[in-house]
This record gives structure tokens, C-alpha cells and sequence, in this order.
């Protein structure tokens, strides 16, 4: 795809055949044919009115659910991070922009003593991507605590969806991927800054001892199946500590992969088609990813 469609108005923020592994917590993935960083809502608005019809469109937000394979990903790359603004109204409602940090969202509530989003500071994740996959953490979920979101089509067109119409379930919507989320509101009420941040500290002391921190991962690898635990299938069937080249499970976590040091993008997805046939093989249970695979092979 050529470049020039965009080159004039955009040129500040479109990169070509950029490397796209350092935008994701894997650390891995191949490059982008054309890369989007906007910094405000107009200026996407714009470039997707001017971009060819059939030009296609992925967005990514902190990169922290995502596996992009080795041969990176064709059309726009999106990536939201600097859409980032939070603000809160006088009726305690509190609008985040898509490129919002969870966690950051969860301090800004914090910080004006409301709760209900404590959860939030538990998610690696940025509020489009928590729409999109229904995150959840700790007890609660997105679903939960979502009034609607303010969304654009890959047309430029706008349209506010309610929580009932994204049809929010376990780690998926019913929305179809041709809508971009720009902005979501959430539901909060009044507490002591105090309770919060207590709630808070409590929820991230329980993932720095159950989950593997500061290392090159990809958040929770495989969806929990219907009244079971993932990670448990997964140390059942004998995969804790398992490899491959660089791509190990956790030994702390059997439900995160971790990259070592200098796994490629096929081989932590061997690793976890590998770990779904053992636990298949264990069980006679499918597993089904919850990390988003994008991109050529």
C-alpha cells in the first residue's frame, strides 16, 4: 500500500515497515505495513475518511492481550496510547478515553473518592482493549461497571453503544471489529479515598503473588472453560515449566506464557497449541484463547 494517501496530512504520526514487537508486553511480532499513532479524535476521524475504502484497519492499546505474528500485519496499524484523556462529572460518571491505562483509570477514581473501579488496577491493559474482551479481574468485569462508548466506524462515522447492545460476555462482545472504540463511561459511586486504595492494595499484592511480574508476557493465555480453572488443566496435564526454544509456561502462573529472552511469536504459539493438546489429550477439554493471534504466520 502506498503511503501517499495519507502522507500530507499524517506525516507525524504514520511510520512505515515499523517494527511492531516493542509495542507489546510479549516483546515480539513482525512489522507493521503502515503504523497510526494519533493524537487526538479529529485527526483519526480525518484518516479514516481519506483512507482507501478497502484499506484494513487493526487497533491495538498497550499491546498487553496480543500476539502479532513474525510476518507483522498488512493495511493501518492503529495504536491508540496517546488517546489517553480521563475526566469525571458532577454525577460521579467518569469518561476515559480508549488509550486510557486501566490501572490509570482505577488512581483517577481513586483520587476523587469514588468506587467501583478498583478492579481496574489489576487489568495490564488500556479501556478499548477491556471493552473488546470484557476484561475482568478479581471478582469484577467491564461489563459491570460499563454505561456505553462512544465508537467510530472505519468510515469515520460516529455512534454511542450501550452496554446492552455490545452484548458484553465472558472475554468477548457482539460487536463486529469494523467499530473503533474512542471513549467509554463508567459508573462509579462515593467512598473514602482510604477504602479504595486499601481495596486497591489488596487486588495488586494478590496478582504480585499469583502472577508473574516484570517479566515479558501476555496476560492470562487461555480462557477459563465453563466451571473450571485454565492454569489448573494446564498443571494437570503436565505443562508447568514447559518450553519451547524461549517461550516458557510460567512456573509460577500455568496459565501465562513468558518470554525469556528471545522467543519469536511462532514459538509461543506452538507452545500454547502444544499445551492445548496436552490438556486436550488430559481431559478431553478444548481450551480457547484468550490472547488475541494477529497477523501473518
Amino acid at each position: 500500500m502506498k503511503i501517499d494517501t495519507f502522507k500530507d496530512n499524517f506525516f507525524k504520526n504514520i511510520y512505515t515497515k515499523r517494527n511492531l514487537a516493542k509495542y507489546t508486553w510479549f516483546g515480539v511480532g513482525g512489522k507493521a505495513e503502515i503504523l497510526y499513532i494519533p493524537e487526538e479524535e479529529k485527526s483519526l476521524e480525518k484518516f479514516l475518511k481519506v483512507k482507501p475504502y478497502d484499506c484494513k484497519v487493526f487497533t491495538m492499546g498497550a499491546g498487553s492481550n496480543l500476539l502479532i505474528r513474525d510476518n507483522g500485519i498488512d493495511g493501518v496499524t492503529l495504536i491508540t496510547s496517546k488517546l489517553n484523556k480521563i475526566n469525571i462529572d458532577k454525577d460521579g460518571i467518569i469518561t476515559a478515553n480508549c488509550g486510557a491505562f486501566d490501572a490509570e483509570v482505577a488512581r483517577f477514581a481513586r483520587n476523587h473518592s469514588r468506587t467501583g473501579l478498583e478492579f481496574l488496577i489489576g487489568i495490564p491493559g488500556t479501556v478499548g482493549g477491556g471493552i473488546k474482551m470484557n476484561s475482568g479481574a478479581f471478582g469484577s468485569e467491564f461489563k459491570d461497571v460499563l454505561i456505553d462508548v462512544k465508537a467510530i466506524n472505519h468510515n469515520g462515522e460516529y455512534k454511542i453503544i450501550s452496554n446492552e447492545d455490545l452484548d458484553m460476555k465472558y472475554r468477548k462482545i457482539g460487536l463486529k471489529d469494523e467499530w473503533i472504540f474512542l471513549s467509554a463511561r463508567f459508573r462509579t459511586s462515593v467512598d473514602t479515598k482510604k477504602n479504595i486504595q486499601d481495596k486497591m492494595k489488596k487486588i495488586i499484592h494478590s496478582r504480585k503473588s499469583a502472577q508473574p511480574i516484570g517479566v515479558k508476557t501476555g496476560g492470562s493465555t487461555f480462557k477459563n472453560p465453563l466451571g473450571k480453572k485454565a492454569w489448573k488443566l494446564i498443571d494437570q496435564a503436565g505443562c508447568r515449566g514447559l518450553k519451547n526454544g524461549d517461550a516458557m509456561i510460567s512456573e509460577k502462573h500455568c496459565n501465562f506464557i513468558v518470554n525469556l529472552k528471545n522467543a519469536n511469536a511462532h514459538q509461543i504459539e506452538e507452545l500454547g497449541q502444544n499445551v492445548k493438546q496436552k490438556v486436550f489429550e488430559n481431559t478431553g477439554i478444548k481450551l480457547k484463547w484468550e490472547i488475541e493471534r494477529v497477523g501473518n504466520r
